[in-house]
Parts: structure tokens; C-alpha cells; sequence
């Protein structure tokens, strides 16, 4: 077989592939809901941003209450941030792309609950940071 026939044969077959995946792509792109104990990606992103943020809010109002002493605290503030900014852009980021609404099973609300949650931890790590660097 010439390289020529081998070109042509290859070509054909991948143009052909694609002409019959498309219908069967069409049908599945449009957005299903998903199942009640189904864990789809935007689930698991939401519930990801969402625990990350809880940690950040709980490592910030720990250091807030021990920022009050001297030199005390700022390791928890820097984590605290980190972990709720980390949390806030998951939490972002997942309800970007959800497809469909609340109740589809996307992540669309846990997405919401890490923003507010993240941005608590931000908050709690930010005033134990600027607390702990009045005292200190």
C-alpha cells in the first residue's frame, strides 16, 4: 500500500468516525439532572469548596480569639485566608460552570454556601492578621 492510499484510507475513516459520533454527542450534551445519590463533579467541587472554606473559617476564629496575645496567631490568619480564598475561587469557579439551576444536581448550591463560607474564613483571618499585628 502506497503511502498516498494509506493518507486517503486514514482520512476517510477518521472523517467517517466523526460523522457518526456527532449525533450520538449531540443527544448526550444536553444537561440531565442528576440523581439524588449521584455524585456528579459539580457536587464533589462544591462540597470540596465548602469544607476548604469551613476549614479556613475555623482556623481564623481560632486565631482571632488567640490573636489577643502577643506574637500569637498569624500562622492561623495566613491559613486562614489562604484556605477561604481558596474556597471562595472553588465555590466560584463551580458555580460558573454549573449547568441548569438550584436543584439539579450540579453543585450550584454548595457552589453558594463555599462562597459565603469562604468569605467568612477570609474575613475571621483578616481581622486575626490585623489584630495580631496591632498587638504584636
Amino acid at each position: 500500500m502506497s503511502v498516498r492510499h494509506l493518507v486517503t484510507a486514514v482520512t476517510a475513516a477518521l472523517l467517517g468516525g466523526v460523522g457518526l459520533a456527532a449525533p450520538a454527542a449531540h443527544a448526550s450534551a444536553r444537561p440531565v439532572a442528576a440523581g439524588v445519590y449521584d455524585l456528579s463533579a459539580g457536587r464533589v467541587g462544591a462540597i470540596v469548596a465548602a469544607l476548604v472554606g469551613l476549614l479556613g473559617l475555623a482556623v481564623g476564629v481560632r486565631a482571632l480569639v488567640r490573636s489577643a496575645r502577643a506574637g500569637s496567631g498569624r500562622n492561623g490568619a495566613a491559613v486562614a485566608v489562604a484556605a477561604g480564598v481558596f474556597g471562595m475561587a472553588l465555590g466560584g469557579l463551580v458555580a460558573a460552570t454549573a449547568d441548569g439551576g438550584l436543584g439539579t444536581g450540579n453543585g450550584l448550591g454548595g457552589a453558594y454556601v463555599a462562597l459565603l463560607v469562604g468569605l467568612a474564613g477570609t474575613v475571621s483571618g483578616g481581622l486575626a492578621l490585623a489584630r495580631s499585628r496591632r498587638v504584636g
